[in-house]
This record gives structure tokens, sequence and C-alpha cells, in this order.
């Protein structure tokens, strides 16, 4: 069954909180420090990129793509010589899961959890790994076999594989990554502080891309963006829908709406846990699974 894009994206919608528990619980956190990695952002960068193994600042820039390259270098490939990236993947895991249990596991949702990741296995498993570098990684782990832990390394692989689809179609946009944040805070509404904090933009680069983006009829010269700008988000973003949703294809119409509405249950006890700040890099609307 061809899935309408609209659903793609919002069963995108509903898994993003279960995977960014990785990037937001005291778990994660601790266990990265644990492991020997030095501060958030080295924690950050060893634990997303750890399945491409010892790769260098390069890959990571390219790949996560909207990421300063000087941000990145200043934790790969230094974070190798703390930990490895086996070490990273498993201690990632492993806080993921004890992050979902303490969420999750009191509430009584182990046959919820069960049902969706046997909905969501088949979908991942689906999904086209060409041109998906960080998706294909991660698909070449094993299966956690405990129920929280195939969760999470489902609600993962389709977000890398959304994310890994939103490059091509940026890239193809002629959007660069650093562009991409200052069209994203216009378009989303996500303060510019946030972006600027979490992505490590300058008070000047931002100016230069907002002047750059002008140019090109995206944003007016205050930033804010102009009808032809979110009229390029709009496609951007109807893009990135239509390469994420033929994984979906492989369930039932019936099945789609059992996810969709098992997912609703899981997601609202991950947002009511607090630990997902409301306005985040990714401009994710917590409303919308409340």
């Amino acid at each position: 069954m061809a899935i309408e894009l609209s659903t793609a994206r919002r069963l995108w919608r509903l898994l993003e909180p279960i995977h960014a528990v990785t990037y937001f619980s005291d778990e994660t956190r601790e266990a990265l420090a644990a492991a020997g990695y030095r501060g958030f952002w080295m924690g950050y960068f060893a634990g997303r990129a750890a399945p491409l193994g010892e790769v260098g600042p390069e890959i990571v820039t390219a790949l996560f793509y909207n990421f300063a390259p000087d941000h990145v270098a200043r934790a790969i490939p230094d974070a190798w010589r703390f930990a490895p990236p086996e070490t990273a993947i498993d201690v990632r895991r492993q806080a993921a899961v004890a992050t979902l249990q303490r969420m999750l596991g009191s509430a009584g949702n182990d046959e919820v959890v069960d049902r969706v990741v046997a909905l969501l296995r088949p979908a991942a498993q689906n999904a086209d790994l060409g041109g998906r570098a960080l998706f294909a990684a991660n698909a070449a782990l094993p299966w956690p076999e405990d129920r929280y832990g195939a969760l999470w390394h489902a609600a993962t692989l389709l977000r890398e594989h959304r994310g890994d689809g939103h490059v091509a179609a940026l890239t193809t946009a002629g959007v660069t990554g650093r562009e991409a944040g200052v069209l994203h805070s216009s378009a989303a509404a996500i303060p510019r502080s946030v972006l600027e904090t979490s992505r490590k933009y300058t008070p000047d680069e931002w100016s230069a891309l907002t002047e750059r983006l002008a140019e090109r009829g995206l944003l007016d010269h205050s930033g804010a963006i102009t009808p032809s700008g979110r009229a390029l988000k709009g496609d951007i973003e109807t893009t990135t829908d239509r390469l994420a949703a033929p994984a979906y294809n492989i369930l039932s119409e019936v099945e789609v709406d059992e996810l969709t509405s098992a997912l609703m249950t899981l997601t609202k006890t991950v947002v009511a846990s607090g630990d997902i700040p409301s306005v985040t890099p990714m401009g994710l609307d917590l409303d919308d699974v409340g």
C-alpha cells in the first residue's frame, strides 16, 4: 500500500521523540561521559557517527550536513582516542534502553512496545539503502533482542533514513547545510538563539547567510521568509516525505493506522517525561503529539 505523504510526516513526528531521548536524557549524557567522551558535543558526534566506524570530521560534516566544520573537528577524530566506535554504539544503545524503560516501562506499555516493534521492523527493513549512508551504517548493526532496544533501533533507522533523504532534498534545492539552518529558523519560527547555540553560528556567519538567501529571494534582508522561500521550504519537506514514505508501503492500511495509534500512546508518554525540550533544532512540535 502506498501511504499518503502526510502520513509519512506524521509517523516521523511520532518517532522522532523516541529516537531523540539519546540527545536529551541524563542517562545518555552520563553514559557517554563515563565512556570517556569529553563534553556533550564530543559524546553527540561520537554516538551518532559511531555506526560509520572511525571516520574523520569531513565525513561527519558531510553526512550530518548542517554543523559547522570546525565544530565537528573539535570532537572528531579525537573522540576515538577516548573510546572506539564500538563503545559509543554500546553505551548509546544501553542508555536509550534505560531511558525508555524509565519513561515507558512503569506505565505498563510492554505489549504496545512489542506491537510497535513488530510493525516498525519490516518498515525499516523495507527502506531503501541507496544513497543513505547514515541509515545504511545503522542498518548494518544487529537488531537488539530486548524490546526497548528494538524500539529505539527501529526509530533510529527510520529517522536516519528520512534524514538522509532530507539532505538529498536540500542538496537538490541548492540549499547548503549552513543555509538550511537559517532558512529553517525563519520558516519554522525556531528562535535564532537556539540554532546559534546548537549549530555554532556566529553573528557574522548568520548575517552573511541571510544575505545569500536574500539574494535568491528566499528571505528578505531582515531575515523574514518570503513567499518564494516558503514555497521552496514546502517543496523540500514534500520531497523529504516522498523519499521517506516507501519504507512503510510494506504495511497495510490497517497496520499503518494501528502503528500510528500505538506510537501516539508511547510518544505522549515520552514527551510527558519532560526530558525533551519544547524547542529543539529539529523544529519538532511536541504539541503535535500531546
